[in-house]
């Protein structure tokens, strides 16, 4: 069962809503601001989902999700990735990275909230 997620994007508007949108539907959540951070808190702590940016600066959402998934505590967890990216490229080397999926940008916070709720 999904209880706490990590949010990572560089963005703080998008952390904002983020936060919002989960913590309304009753997650807690844990945000951080790029890849570096968000494997960070991963390693200090498990969560049963991580919502991911792509373009951060320094560590990448999918670098981000190779690390995570080299680490047995998450070779399971559901990782989507947050991304402006549709084209089947970007698709391929998110399921090769490990990636569970990927919710495309704008973000609906109804399909995110119905997203979470199938994998939980």
């Amino acid at each position: 069962m999904i209880r706490h997620i990590l949010a990572i994007d560089d963005s703080a508007a998008m952390r904002q809503i983020l936060a919002a949108t989960l913590t309304g539907a009753g997650y807690q959540v844990t945000l951080a601001a790029d890849g570096d951070e968000g494997l960070e808190n991963a390693l200090a702590m498990p969560f049963d989902l991580v919502l991911t940016d792509q373009h951060m600066p320094g560590r990448t959402g999918l670098d981000l999700i190779a690390a995570l998934r080299g680490n047995p505590t998450y070779r399971t967890t559901p990782i989507l990735v947050l991304t402006t990216e549709s084209g089947e490229p970007f698709k391929a080397a998110a399921r090769d990275a490990g990636a569970t999926g990927w919710i495309e940008k704008p973000l609906d916070p109804d399909t995110l909230t119905e997203l979470v709720a199938a994998l939980g």
